[in-house]
């Protein structure tokens, strides 16, 4: 077997040339058939008992070609890139010259590299220093949210519909005439002010007395999801059978000792204010990094091949289908929900995509030109603290090499990172 390796006219491309002896070709080729022959019906032979030479004069031997191929040719073609320090980036372009029983397996593959980082500047890189303050009003939002969690509702009697108000309704809508599905429910809680149903809908139930039946008369938007109903007018018949508000609690030391570990509100407030300062820290040291690798990026030369980019792209789609599964929807219902197509939101994720491969193709370049690595003491301190986190014991954590090197590189690229921000200079 013969492997050549050169350099195509395109920059960050290779291109590997194989030649494979018959002898091995047609070895596959046995092995197909062992794995296929019960699947072949040959008159005169029981089903998966015809012998090889009958099945090929039968079909012909072109019937193995390409199962052979794909038995006898990935494991070749991994250890020629490895062989030859190939750092592959995209799914290799394969070009089959002569593939033919008795002869040599001929052809090309053609794959992308990853390119070549010329760093610019990134020691002494100039970045805004970015600080923020915990303000009184924030306290008293955050203080805000923890009053509507603990508000109780109580039932409102004596007066219509407000906006605010929640209304008990029972409600069924039609279009001329005709119920369509998913438009009706009995004592549905819907919040007056939340804009959870089609515009419209809301501000007509403000004014309803209860027990009153009322028919609300509204239009569905243009771009609603469910095409069949986008843009037609709709009637929906409503009968309102309770009124319920939310009362918050009193702001006082009280409240304090019912929502949290503090006597006062006092003590609350001052908690509250610790967190949202931590929290603004952790946000501008997120900015701080993130405005110092946008620096670096700014000042490289370097050209993404675009297959790092779809590889990007389709791990973002693969994050995206993870967090639909959890609220109970697939792609495909993402796709009708949001009227999107699936070439549409690759798109957008493509300038998202670019960025988050140049950052890392940079990051990476800085970890090897300042040999960058943390020590082997702190490895295996997030290690145990990982073990004590997911309830394993540290030796089954410690001997686990895959997760060592994982997170192994990424404090890399937090040392990296780090790097950059210590050797800036800060302005106000």
């Amino acid at each position: 077997m013969s492997v050549k390796v050169e350099n195509t006219e395109n920059k960050n491309e290779v291109k590997l040339s194989f030649t494979i002896e018959a002898e091995k070709f047609e070895e596959a080729m046995k092995k197909v058939y062992a794995k296929t022959a019960k699947y072949f019906t040959i008159p005169g032979f029981r089903k998966g008992k015809a012998p090889m030479q009958i099945v090929e004069k039968h079909y012909g031997s072109e019937i193995f070609y390409e199962d052979t191929f794909n038995e006898l040719v990935p494991d070749i073609y991994d250890a020629a890139i490895k062989e030859n320090n190939i750092e592959a980036v995209s799914r290799p372009n394969i070009d089959i010259t002569q593939m033919e029983k008795g002869k040599d397996l001929i052809f090309t593959a053609i794959v992308q590299i990853k390119p070549e980082v010329k760093l610019g500047k990134y020691k002494g890189i100039e970045l805004k220093k970015i600080e923020y303050t915990v303000s009184d009003k924030e306290v008293e939002h955050e203080l805000g949210h923890m009053a509507e969690r603990n508000a109780r509702l109580v039932t409102i009697e004596d007066r219509p519909v407000e906006k605010g108000d929640i209304a008990v309704i029972d409600f069924e809508g039609s279009i001329d005439g005709v119920p369509f599905e998913g438009g009706k429910a009995e004592k549905h809680e819907l919040e007056i002010g939340s804009n959870t149903f089609i515009p419209g809908f809301e501000d007509q139930v403000i004014g309803m007395k209860l027990e009153e039946e009322k028919d609300i008369k509204v239009n569905f938007p243009e771009d609603y999801f469910a095409k069949d109903l986008a843009g037609k007018p709709a009637v929906f018949k409503v009968k309102l059978h309770e009124i319920k508000k939310k009362e918050l609690p009193k702001m006082d030391d009280e409240f304090a000792k019912d929502v949290s570990e503090f006597d006062t509100l006092a003590d609350l407030k001052n908690s509250i204010k610790e967190k949202l300062q931590k929290e603004n820290e952790e946000k501008a040291k997120y900015e701080t990094e993130e405005a110092a690798i946008q620096a670096v990026c700014d000042d490289v030369e370097l050209d993404i091949p675009s297959g790092m980019i779809e590889t990007e792209i389709d791990n973002m789609v693969k994050d995206v289908e993870q967090r639909l599964q959890y609220q109970g929807l697939t792609l495909e219902q993402y796709y009708t929900l949001s009227g999107k197509s699936e070439s549409k939101m690759r798109e957008e994720m493509k300038e998202q995509a670019e960025k988050s491969v140049k950052s890392r193709l940079v990051l990476e370049a800085i970890i090897k030109a300042e040999d960058i690595k943390p020590e082997e003491k702190e490895v295996e301190e997030k290690l145990k603290e990982m073990a004590k986190n997911y309830g394993k014991t540290e030796e089954e954590i410690l001997k686990n090499e895959y997760l060592k090197d994982y997170i192994t590189n990424n404090m890399k690229v937090e040392k990296a990172i780090a790097f950059i921000v210590d050797n800036s200079k800060m302005k106000k």
